[in-house]
């Protein structure tokens, strides 16, 4: 009785013990991909804080204004510590940085911080809703192209994934605003919500349909979707045709590999070899497409954002840039940027555990 004691002992150790080094491994992986995350985001803020130095714009003299006097001018500069060393200003930087004071918008008055919280909602509301449609509907235009090659579901798809590289976004912004709104009256204007809302709709999350919801106020939750549909299916457009094409890619890349011509053999339907066999294999590669394109859509909808008056971090950064405010521009950037890494982090450490559990 002892000796069987003493074996399933052992067992048990032998069994706990790959299971610890898995464990050990797995907590290695993740400090590996956290240093690297913040050493990128490192880099991010030493781009950043260099834009400041380079560009050909004094922050002390855009404070006091060009017609100051050099002791304003000195006292400014001594007050925003551009008398101290370069690494000195940096390390300053980045310790009020990682305190969340990004410094204070010389056209709003505001803290950069406050006017960020309150700007960047607007486009992750509008980017969430593009890349969803833009995802759907790429992802189903990709694989019904690779399905029937040389058909008109794959000259459409190919012709709709043309036409989103190609054309002008704030063009294809104005002509919806001037045909569907203007013209046909089928959609509200620019902005977020209606005029009558637009005051008594308290912002709470930053997001408009979810406050509108929140408002409990009737009509207020359709006005916000119903001006999220004409700038939505802007930046869908764009985000669908790189997303269609790679998908169609991908898929029929595949159908030519051996499994699948087995599984032809055994009288699979095509049906079946496509969402079962394929669409797992390249689920990691399309995870990235649609991933990068949401960040994309995070950092570039400048356009869209400018051309339907919507007050995303995008418009913020555009009015800041022609009005040379850099604490604004630094900080914005910095958040863009930050959301880029970020996004881009995730999604890599998404795709390993998509690639560990198919090799399982």
């Amino acid at each position: 009785m002892q000796a069987a004691d003493i074996r399933a002992q052992s067992d048990t150790e032998d069994f706990r013990q790959p299971a610890g080094w898995r464990r050990f491994f797995l907590l290695w992986g993740f400090a590996r991909w956290l240093w690297s995350f913040a050493l990128t985001l490192l880099g991010l803020a030493v781009v950043t804080f260099a834009m400041t130095r380079l560009a050909p714009i004094d922050p002390a003299l855009q404070m006091v204004g060009d017609h100051a006097s050099q002791s304003s001018y000195q006292a400014a500069r001594l007050a925003l510590g551009l008398d101290e060393p370069l690494p000195v200003q940096f390390l300053r930087y980045l310790q009020a940085a990682l305190s969340g004071n990004l410094g204070q918008s010389i056209s709003t008055g505001q803290p950069v911080a406050s006017d960020i919280a309150r700007t960047f909602p607007a486009t992750v509301e509008l980017a969430t809703v593009a890349i969803v449609i833009g995802a759907v509907v790429g992802l189903g235009l990709g694989i019904a192209a690779a399905m029937r090659p040389g058909s008109w579901i794959d000259a459409g798809a190919r012709m709709l994934s043309l036409f989103g590289y190609s054309v002008p976004i704030f063009w294809l912004g104005l002509l919806m605003l001037l045909l569907f709104y203007a013209r046909l009256h089928w959609a509200p204007g620019p902005g977020r919500l209606d005029v009558v809302f637009q005051y008594t709709v308290k912002s709470v999350t930053g997001f408009a349909t979810i406050d509108a919801w929140l408002s409990g106020k009737p009509g207020a939750v359709s006005s916000a979707l119903a001006h999220l549909v004409l700038p939505a299916i802007a930046l869908a457009l764009y985000a669908l045709a790189g997303i269609s094409r790679l998908t169609r890619a991908s898929v029929l890349s595949e159908l030519g590999q051996e499994y699948v011509l087995t599984a032809r053999a055994k009288g699979a339907s095509l049906r079946r070899i496509v969402f079962v066999h394929i669409l797992p294999n390249i689920a990691g590669t399309l995870l990235t497409v649609v991933a990068l394109a949401y960040a994309s859509l995070l950092e570039g909808a400048v356009l869209t954002e400018t051309v339907f008056a919507w007050p995303g971090i995008g418009r913020y950064l555009t009015t800041a840039m022609f009005a040379g405010d850099m604490p604004a521009i630094l900080g914005a950037t910095l958040v863009v940027g930050s959301s880029f890494v970020l996004l881009n982090a995730l999604t890599d450490l998404a795709v390993d555990n998509i690639r560990k559990d198919r090799v399982r």
